[in-house]
């Protein structure tokens, strides 16, 4: 049985590769988890990259809900097979590591960490908006106003 990093990391890698299906980042996508999946096997990475391919053609041709649920599937038999992977050689964290984080820097409409700094006074109202892990925190209303209006006194 995998540890909870272990098991969140092979989920991370079932997601970022099903993402990777639909961008320009495909080839490279295909090519890494080809190899980690191979284990470094040329007839083994043939067969994960034919694997690969006929994921990414489940997904061809679909969009709004029966996309969404071909992506679910996908990423749940992906996440499982990296699972399995890690449970039978844990060495391969630091390499699946890598391949994640290398695709979520070039996943396009990912622009890296966003940070939105708004003021408002009054009855001003604020909106965010986005996908993916948002951290939204909101205060220093006072202070910060405060030592606004002191600053431009000076």
């Amino acid at each position: 049985m995998l540890s909870e990093a272990l098991a969140a990391l092979a989920a991370a890698g079932g997601t970022a590769l099903v993402s990777a299906m639909s961008t320009d980042a495909w080839t490279a996508a295909k090519q890494g988890f080809a190899r980690l999946l191979g284990r470094g096997e040329p007839e083994q990475q043939d067969v994960v990259e034919q694997r690969l391919e006929r994921s990414r053609r489940e997904l061809a041709g679909k969009s709004d809900a029966a996309l969404e649920r071909a992506r679910a599937d996908q990423e749940a038999a992906w996440r499982l097979r990296l699972s399995d992977l890690l449970e039978d050689d844990p060495a391969v964290e630091a390499d699946l590591r890598a391949l994640v984080t290398a695709l979520g820097a070039r996943a396009p409409g990912s622009s890296g960490q966003v940070r939105q700094q708004v003021l408002g006074f009054d009855h001003a109202q604020q909106a965010v908006q986005g996908h993916g892990v948002q951290n939204v925190s909101f205060g220093g209303g006072e202070e910060n106003r405060l030592g606004e209006q002191s600053d431009e006194r000076s």
